[in-house]
């Protein structure tokens, strides 16, 4: 099985996310999709992308109305492109190991009570999102 970040957005505190742009999705992932563009909705308008950085490290992601999963991401330059897409979306990452969110000063107010002390406040950079989730640095 699987180390599976998910992406959500959240407004004033709410308990449920809240849809994401899917425009600002295929735009940043288009470019990057190894399998070319035009990646197929499944049947539930869900989008599937396999995302391949410039260093060949490489995330499955797939997105639906709420929320997006990256599935088996590699170390090393996706992280620039899920970070990217995080930011543009106003969203924030939900650790799989249970330990927490991490997201921008920005998006630390929107978050459920529940979970700001716990938050993980980064620059939304590639590295600052790998290091935060893996404990893993560049170099």
């Amino acid at each position: 099985m699987g180390w599976s970040p998910m992406v959500f957005r959240f407004v004033d505190g709410g308990e449920t996310p809240v849809p994401l742009d899917p425009a600002v999705v295929r735009e940043v992932l288009e470019p990057h999709d190894a399998d070319g563009p035009g990646s197929p909705e499944g049947q539930d308008a869900s989008l599937s992308f396999r995302v391949r950085a410039a260093d060949g490290s490489e995330a499955e992601i797939l997105a639906d109305d709420f929320g997006l999963t990256v599935y088996r991401p590699h170390a090393g330059e996706v992280w620039d492109i899920v970070a990217e897409l995080v930011a543009r979306l106003g969203a924030v990452v939900l650790d799989p190991s249970g330990t927490g969110v991490v997201c921008r000063a920005e998006e630390h107010g929107h978050l459920p009570a529940r979970w700001r002390d716990d938050a993980v406040v980064i620059e939304m950079t590639g590295e600052g999102l790998e290091t935060a989730l893996t404990g893993r640095r560049r170099g």
